[in-house]
């Protein structure tokens, strides 16, 4: 264990800014992170509301995606306040959206229970899973060529199969939390997803191929023993904070643990999460290596990636300091991963007793990236959280990086900088956002726009208005 922490501090390291010349070179030929608002459309008056595990079913930032763009169109998913799936379509630009609703009505007050999208390219389909916590899920698919011809078919009911507890026939497992979609380079649609459940769960994969899909099987382990000052645990699960392919093909995770015995933290009013790590795979999710190289597990196979595998760790953190799981992540233009974290620092007390409380209190967002020499930078966001909440983190055309923090504040910082120059962009000033925001992660490439859902803060179960907000990135 003392050898793991030794080896993650080694690889971690403060960078300083750059000396005034390369960053003046680099910054002329480059512009720095701005926002400018562009636009703002309703996507329903009467979004369901409820508030459980700190967040809301339409606004967990994880669920990837809960919104996205393909061929000029974007898309939208939600619950309505009579707790129906909902489907939204607009052309890109276009101030009203289309809408079907597929099937489903969500069963659980239950945040988790998110709908995820995702696009098989192979044959333009759309994909829904949702309404899943250590349970069954639900799955709706669209008919082929969908999103491929958004003008030329209509957007009804009728384009879509009826829901299903299976993919087309395929169980996957009686525990099933966190669905992600990710397409392969070559167009396929993988889904990520959690077996079991908080504190005892592995992670998974399946893959459709535009004919069927079919289980590629788990890749974490959830045992081994896992140590701190104040006791041990011998059960865990892995929270991914995503799971991207750069566009050289590269899929890339960054994760947390989450320790199922509380005696390895301080206190039982804080949370279990201990560690940043980093993982890739090179073979489409088959095989997985730490950032040096080296493979430690296989999909389906029984070597699988483990708390006690050495040079997983970019940035070493006990559980005593609330650290956040599934925040999220990115590749720049050269295919460098980056990710951001969220914890309550040391100078504020080296316990956490209430982590809601205290990261509210005094939470930061700190930026970790790998530079080109293959070192782990950290850069802290001077910005508080004032939330208990996520951070999601896009990269626009120049690599410079932009943190969408709780209530729909933007903060940014430059690439020419190396990363290091953050300032607040946009205060979110009169949105009444409830906290996390989902971002459409996929437009940015397509028409450099930064575009994300957010829910107004309503009380109790009155249902509230949830929007689209836009802004346009530097030209």
């Amino acid at each position: 264990m003392k050898r793991r922490t030794l080896l993650a501090t080694a690889l971690l390291s403060t960078v300083a800014a750059p000396g005034p010349a390369a960053a003046t070179a680099r910054a002329a030929a480059a512009p720095g992170p701005s926002v400018t608002r562009t636009g703002r459309t309703t996507l329903d008056t009467r979004a369901v509301y409820f508030v459980s595990y700190d967040g809301l079913v339409n606004n967990n930032s994880f669920q990837k995606n809960g919104l996205l763009t393909h061929k000029g169109h974007q898309y939208a998913a939600w619950y309505t306040a009579d707790r129906n799936a909902v489907i939204g379509r607009r052309a890109l630009g276009a101030s009203t959206w289309s809408t079907v609703r597929v099937g489903h009505t969500l069963r659980y007050d239950d945040s988790h229970n998110v709908i995820s999208m995702g696009v098989s390219r192979v044959d333009g389909r759309l994909h829904l899973n949702m309404d899943s916590h250590s349970d069954g899920f639900t799955y709706v698919k669209s008919v082929a060529g969908l999103l491929d011809d958004p003008t030329g078919l209509s957007w009804t009911t009728s384009r879509f199969g009826a829901p299903q507890s299976t993919l087309d026939g395929l169980a996957l497992t009686s525990q099933f939390t966190y669905p992600q979609f990710v397409a392969t380079p070559e167009g396929r649609l993988q889904l990520s997803y959690r077996a079991g459940v908080s504190g005892n769960g592995r992670n998974a994969l399946a893959e459709y191929d535009g004919t069927s899909w079919r289980a590629l099987g788990e890749w974490t382990s959830s045992t081994g023993t896992y140590s701190s000052e104040h006791g041990s645990s011998t059960v865990r699960n892995m929270y991914l904070h995503g799971i991207d392919y750069d566009r050289n093909g590269r899929l890339h995770s960054f994760f947390t643990w989450r320790e199922q015995n509380n005696a390895v933290m301080c206190s039982g009013g804080g949370i279990t999460n201990h560690d940043t790590g980093y993982v890739y795979s090179d073979d489409r999710g088959r095989t997985w290596r730490n950032g040096a190289g080296t493979v430690v597990g296989t999909t389906g196979g029984t070597v699988r990636v483990a708390v006690t595998d050495p040079g997983l760790v970019v940035d070493p953190l006990n559980a005593d300091h609330s650290l956040m799981n599934q925040e999220s992540q990115s590749t720049d233009s050269a295919g460098r991963p980056h990710a951001l974290i969220s914890y309550v620092p040391g100078r504020f007390g080296q316990c956490t007793t209430d982590y809601v409380a205290d990261r509210t209190r005094n939470g930061r967002a700190f930026h970790v990236r790998r530079t080109a020499s293959g070192a782990w930078q950290k850069t802290e966001i001077p910005v508080p959280l004032h939330s208990s909440q996520r951070t999601r983190l896009v990269l626009d055309r120049y690599d410079n990086a932009y943190a969408v923090l709780p209530f729909g504040r933007v903060a940014g910082a430059s690439s020419a900088s190396g990363h290091t120059d953050w300032r607040l962009l946009y205060d979110g000033a009169g949105l009444n956002a409830f906290g996390e925001v989902v971002v459409d992660e996929t437009r940015i490439a397509q028409d450099n726009v930064l575009s994300f859902l957010y829910q107004e803060r309503s009380s109790g179960t009155t249902p509230s208005a949830l929007h689209v907000l836009d802004f346009a990135l530097p030209a």
